[in-house]
């Protein structure tokens, strides 16, 4: 089955057109890419042939190369009597991004030189004009400040895809063009060396109208197999895996799996993970059958002339076929199992089976021979993991719940090549976390870049010296080992496999980890990435190095003389002269990195302008100089400046909110924190910050001007608009809403429950509920260490006053507060009461409302030895003295109400609370007078207990 991007636009054609367009639909489905830049319409648009109309559109007169070729497509598509040539010069440029991609991520070699099919006959020529015309087109690719890769190979082709897809009338009349585009502008994204926010929104607004058109009533045209909706869906997961939206990928990949009916779940199965294990234990497993059954890849055959790819190890696929397609490396660990060993008794759940809850064509399957997946189920496996390790902590469990998604693909082997590459750059990821596959995990990605050296390694016809010199470890593959051209680029859209450089790139921070810094640094230095290599010095404490590698890109020599070549950062050169002009292309970034290791404004703020004022992070980094500085009038001056640039960076929001919390600028706080809930709405803190900030908010006085942060900058001012209004209870109100889902996300913070209880409370009229809620969090998480210190009193007693007050009568069998409150007292703050009389008489209220007269009582009495059992009350300060008198008064009242009642509870029911009632009140005055009749005899206190002592006698 064809790309779902071709196969769309065949049937959006006209019968003629698709006609007339079937050859070269048929090349780019053949991956013979070479035939359709040397057709007779691609020779007429690169200025290969004469032709009037084009003649006076001249390559000089143009800033780039693209322009260029824009202007010349424009005038060729001009001529409306050929109707198919849009659609032959959409195959062109499809043909463009397609060989960019063999070029530069899956290989192999391409059997042409791109410049000299793209490139005018003189340019061509020249390697001095090639280069320039190349560094240009590099330059026009960089976006808010963010340079692309410097030595990025045949730049033309993705510059020549682009200004097809981008001309109106081809991104007019095909939809399928529009898809091509947003492949093209992501793939423009992954060269940058961070995000842009511009490419951002370009990229979800071509992704929200292919999803009217690919998604909507595509459940019947799917079917089993999925179709365009299933790719379309696993694309734009890797869209929103790349920029950080995992909860959206998440979603994504669920919608897939319904469509395509896939079955699969991670679950636990009796066996062994060690060689000298004895007993089965539960392992971690995923099951995973395709609805298709399995060894048919959407047309791709294992009996067909598509090599199969499966396990070369001597545990491997269960297929048994023979293996042509990258090294799956074994463990060799003397205590790890190469494989899982299940246990052979595989019975039901107790016994470490299959889960009751797991589908049946599941519980069927053998977790250590399972089958082929379809190749769209494979990459929906290695794009949830993925989406796994971006959501959640990079902690052991994590990885441990991450590795059997990539281990399912390769076990049961895959009928592509590339997906079968992925799953093992996937493990690799994952094994270079654990110490027993550390090794293995690094020598599988090592093993990885050399194929892709080996595979994308410039041709003989084009020795590129823009490409930097490359050497491997492995053999270049005989051509019967290798896969096509088309089975490599199938799935390349779905799978997002990284380019050459990165995944180098990816080895030698590998090489970081493991403290190999000069194996990382030959790497950093064959791909010229001199701030990576900058950042690796500095993060060896080597700042003084670091400097020198960053200065000599952006400086001239100290004293105007000759500089040397090579990578010669050891030399007494400080590089101090004069500023390269021009400054290379991502100065910004090198700059910012000088600022971080000398902590200098002058050099942010020269990033800042070096990229005319696009590159955010050089206004963060200022940002969070001055918060370091505590000088938050710059900090927040700084973070809006980042944002007017990219206005999707959540922790600038973030950082933003708390500059404005500390200069009390609450309404403006509250948008900011708005907007950073709107990005994540998974980030605890920036809720309870919301809600911080809602509490703050005043009513605005009559002279306030204004409802936004003005940050002027060269006369002009940048406002972000907050919104008006104030609303005491309604900003208390959101503000408890945002709490709750701060506690909900971060459910073991005990601050954010203690906020969550004081706003509830303070709502009209209270919310009680969460109330009691956050009260028995708070008990649950610090009652154990801090005990009846972490109770409010105040607050509960509100809510015993509110559910008293609206209950006459206590019915222990209906549902709702009060029983929750009731079993709440009992079971959590009941046993942590040790010194507080206050807490005992709450008790004895609430015991009493429920009809337990005896149990009130003995709180009562409870409540009284707390207040006797405090020192000093004998003969230090009289305001102790009358609250003991106070509570001894109240015992004997409680005496005299309680003490000649029935009880309703326990196993003296129906008998008096307390016979000698009269004999104990008369017991605990005397006990007091006794105690402070040295001190207190004579006082207002002691008068009161020798009247209630006279009243006890009658």
């Amino acid at each position: 089955m064809a790309d779902a991007l071709l196969t769309w636009f065949r049937q959006s054609l006209p019968t003629e057109i698709a006609d007339l367009t079937e050859p070269y639909l048929a090349n780019l489905e053949h991956g013979d890419f070479q035939s359709l830049l040397k057709d007779e319409n691609a020779k007429a648009l690169f200025e290969r042939t004469e032709d009037q109309k084009t003649e006076d559109v001249d390559l000089a007169a143009f800033p780039t190369w693209s322009d260029f070729i824009f202007q010349r497509l424009g005038i060729l598509l001009a001529d409306r009597s050929k109707p198919e040539k849009q659609a032959i010069f959409f195959c062109i440029g499809y043909a463009a991004l397609l060989a960019f991609l063999q070029s530069n991520v899956t290989g192999p070699p391409l059997p042409f030189s791109s410049a000299r099919l793209l490139f005018p006959t003189e340019v061509a020529d020249d390697g001095q004009k090639t280069k320039d015309v190349r560094t240009a087109l590099l330059a026009s690719l960089s976006m808010d400040g963010i340079a692309a890769y410097r030595l990025t190979p045949n730049i033309e082709l993705l510059c020549l895809a682009d200004t097809i897809m981008t001309c109106p009338p081809i991104l007019k009349n095909f939809k399928a063009a529009r898809w091509a585009k947003m492949r093209i502008a992501f793939l423009q994204q992954r060269l940058l060396s961070e995000v842009s926010s511009t490419i951002q929104e370009v990229i979800y607004d071509d992704l929200d109208m292919l999803a009217d058109d690919l998604l909507e009533g595509s459940e019947g045209r799917d079917g089993v197999e999925g179709g365009m909706g299933v790719e379309f869906l696993l694309e734009r997961a890797t869209v929103h895996i790349h920029h950080g939206l995992d909860k959206l990928a998440r979603n994504d990949l669920e919608l897939a799996k319904r469509k395509r009916r896939f079955e699969y779940a991670l679950t636990g199965m009796m066996g062994k993970r060690t060689k000298f294990q004895e007993n089965d234990i539960s392992q971690l497993v995923v099951l995973a059958r395709s609805a298709s059954g399995g060894n048919e890849t959407n047309g791709e055959h294992p009996n067909s002339d598509v090599p199969a790819v499966v396990d070369t190890s001597a545990n491997g696929g269960s297929n048994g076929q023979a293996s042509s397609g990258p090294a799956k490396l074994d463990l060799n660990d003397d205590t790890l199992l190469e494989s899982i060993s299940f246990s052979r008794n595989i019975a039901d759940s107790t016994n470490g089976g299959p889960e009751t809850s797991l589908p049946a064509v599941l519980k069927a399957l053998d977790p250590a021979n399972q089958p082929q997946l379809n190749s769209l189920d494979s990459t929906l496996l290695l794009s949830f993991a993925s989406s796994i390790t971006n959501t959640s902590p990079q902690d052991g469990l994590t990885r441990e719940e991450t590795l059997p998604y990539a281990i399912r693909v390769l076990d049961g082997g895959s009928s592509n090549w590339q997906v079968y590459t992925q799953a093992l750059l996937v493990r690799s990821r994952i094994e270079g976390h654990r110490s027993r596959t550390v090794e293995r995990g690094l020598l599988q990605l090592q093993a990885l870049v050399d194929q892709v050296i080996a595979d994308t390694a410039a041709t003989a016809a084009e020795p590129s010296a823009a490409e930097p010199s490359q050497t491997s470890f492995l053999p270049r593959p005989k051509e019967s080992e290798n896969a096509p051209v088309a089975q490599r680029l199938r799935y390349i859209f779905q799978l997002a496999t990284p380019t050459r450089w990165d995944l180098e790139a990816e080895l030698a921070a590998r090489w970081v980890q493991l403290g190999g810094l000069r194996s990382a640094l030959e790497i950093y230095e064959r791909l010229e990435m001199w701030a990576e290599a900058a950042l690796c010095w500095a993060a060896t404490e080597r700042e003084d190095q670091a400097k020198r590698v960053v200065r000599r890109q952006l400086f001239h020599v100290t004293h105007g003389g000759p500089e040397k070549s090579g990578f010669e950062v050891n030399d007494d050169e400080t590089w101090q002269g004069r500023e390269r002009s021009p400054p290379p292309v991502d100065a910004p970034r090198l700059y910012c990195i000088l600022g971080d290791i000398d902590q200098s404004v002058a050099m942010y703020e020269k990033a800042w302008d070096v990229s005319n004022k696009r590159y955010a992070r050089a206004q963060r980094s200022l940002g969070r100089y001055y918060l370091s500085k505590s000088d938050f009038v710059q900090a927040a001056g700084a973070y809006s400046k980042s944002l007017r640039v990219n206005q999707l960076n959540n922790s600038s929001w973030f950082a933003l909110g708390c500059a404005l919390l500390e200069l009390a600028q609450f309404e403006k706080a509250v948008e900011a924190f708005s907007r950073c809930v709107q990005l994540d709405d998974s980030d605890a803190e920036a809720w309870s910050n919301l809600a911080a900030a809602l509490l703050r908010v005043e009513a605005p006085s009559s002279d306030a001007t204004g409802g936004a942060l003005n940050v002027a900058e060269d006369g002009a001012d940048e406002e972000i608009p907050i919104k008006a209004g104030f609303d005491a209870q309604k900003n208390r109100r959101d503000a408890l809403k945002a709490l709750k889902r701060a506690a909900t996300l971060k459910h073991e913070s005990h601050r954010i429950w203690e906020n969550v209880l004081t706003v509830a409370a303070s709502v009209s009229p209270p919310d009680y509920t969460s109330v009691l809620s956050a009260q028995k969090n708070i008990i649950d998480l610090r009652g154990p260490k801090d005990g009846e210190r972490c109770i409010d009193k105040q607050i509960l007693e509100r809510l015993a006053r509110h559910i008293i007050s609206s209950t006459d009568r206590y019915n222990p069998e209906q549902p709702g507060l009060p029983r929750m409150f009731v079993k709440f007292m009992d079971e959590s703050v009941v046993p942590l009461i040790t010194s507080s009389a206050d807490l005992w008489q709450l008790v004895s209220k609430l015991a009493l409302w429920r009809d337990k007269p005896s149990s009130a009582l003995e709180a009562e009495e409870k409540s009284w030895r707390v207040v006797i059992a405090q020192p000093g009350w004998e003969s230090d300060s009289e305001k102790k003295w009358n609250g003991v008198v106070e509570a001894t008064i109240r015992l004997c009242d409680s005496y005299e109400s309680l003490g000649p009642r029935e009880r309703t509870e326990g196993m003296g029911a129906g008998e008096l609370v307390e016979k000698g009632w009269r004999f104990k009140a008369r017991t605990a005055v005397r006990n007091v007078m006794g105690r402070g009749k040295s001190t207190w005899e004579g006082t207002e206190g002691w008068e009161m207990l020798v009247e209630k002592g006279e009243e006890l006698k009658g």
